[in-house]
């Protein structure tokens, strides 16, 4: 920072002479060219372009008509040493192929854009390093505050954000200690592993998304192990199977699941996309979804409706995510009262992916013997 400093007081040194005519370069006009061809103070011109106090209508758009005639760019980085902010916010998701995720960046960008921020976005491939590595960089280039995702991540990152005072919030689940929105993905698991055995389930199977550095697919799977423990039952480790969120990756589990010795007569899934693939194979290989086998995701994404047949699944308002996620870090930065904890409503969708087990059909799980209890 502070050779930037000196390289801004030495361009400031130097004498220069400014032109004014409609097809300048950004280059060569100054914001006091900008102030004399709309015909206002340089004042005026300072509070259009970084939105510190009310314009008269008139006067804005005659500033921005003088901007756009002199192909004026604001510089952005005298602004934010003027007044401490770039009004960009930054985000950090571990997957932007993650369908949930992009709903999510979505909404916060356009309530940003609304707000008038920018929002820059990078991925961290689930890699709590990469996660450390991008924010960092974020940080360097200057952001008023950071969206990350879950609450799992490498230990240099919240001191690293506390000692340069970036404000921060935690998304897709819920923390005893940091500002956060989201809901409890144990609770999610284990509320859609209780319908299933509502249904009348005993062997139930699981496809999730990679638990290594993920904490909300950790929960979810915690939470069926919880629903089916307390019903005396089991999760088989040959049922249990975690593969990246995509749909080919579905396909290959349930293709795993399916060549199993037993197989289960149900399976939750970890998001919509895997399901989809769970459908797709299972259909595949003669089985009739919902009356051989059942299936369900999480998410509740547009498609989830459409497939054949429609999803079961757990409804998450990602757009609500994001807009949230800006309400507060927007609230930090221009010092409003803000809530720490936002916790989500989730909502659980029954559609026809899943249905009570055919009576008399063992699956060959060793002819109804009860394999699968404690």
């Amino acid at each position: 920072m502070n050779e930037f400093l000196r390289e801004l007081r030495v361009e400031t040194a130097k004498p220069t002479k400014r032109k004014r005519f409609p097809n300048a370069s950004t280059a060569g006009v100054s914001l006091a060219d900008v102030a004399a061809h709309a015909g206002v103070s340089t004042a005026t011109v300072s509070r259009v372009l970084n939105g510190t106090a009310t314009v008269a209508a008139e006067a804005m758009e005659r500033v921005q008509r003088a901007c756009r005639e002199l192909n004026y760019v604001p510089n952005g980085a005298a602004r934010a040493l003027s007044s401490r902010r770039t009004r960009t916010i930054g985000a950090v998701v571990p997957s932007i192929e993650n369908a949930g995720f992009a709903v999510a960046i979505g909404a916060l960008q356009r309530w940003l854009d609304a707000e008038g921020y920018t929002l820059i976005v990078a991925s961290s491939d689930y890699d709590p390093a990469a996660e450390l590595r991008e924010a960092s960089l974020l940080m360097s280039r200057g952001i008023d505050g950071l969206l990350l995702v879950g609450g799992e991540h490498h230990p240099d990152l919240i001191p690293m954000l506390a000692q340069q005072d970036v404000p921060f919030i935690e998304t897709w689940t819920l923390s005893d200690h940091h500002p956060c929105v989201g809901f409890d993905n144990v609770a999610a698991g284990r509320q859609l592993a209780d319908y299933l055995l509502d249904l009348g389930h005993v062997d139930i199977g699981v496809i999730a998304g990679r638990m290594r550095h993920n904490d909300r697919a950790s929960g979810r799977v915690a939470g069926v192990r919880q629903a089916l423990e307390a019903r005396g039952l089991r999760l088989p480790t040959e049922w249990m199977i975690e593969r990246p969120y995509r749909i080919l990756e579905g396909r290959l589990a349930m293709k795993a699941l399916l060549a199993a010795p037993t197989r289960p007569t149900a399976v939750i899934c970890g998001n919509d996309q895997l399901a989809f693939g769970a459908i797709i194979e299972a259909r595949a290989s003669g089985l009739s979804v919902p009356a051989d086998i059942s299936i369900t995701g999480f998410n509740d994404l547009d498609f989830a409706a459409f497939l054949d047949p429609p999803l079961t699944t757990l409804s998450v308002p990602a757009d609500r995510i994001g807009i949230i996620s800006g309400e507060y870090l927007l609230g930090r930065v221009l010092d409003r009262p803000v809530l720490r904890v936002n916790e989500i409503e989730t909502r659980l969708v029954v559609r026809a992916s899943a249905a009570p087990p055919r009576k008399g059909n063992d699956n060959g799980n060793n002819k109804g013997k009860g394999s699968r209890r404690s």
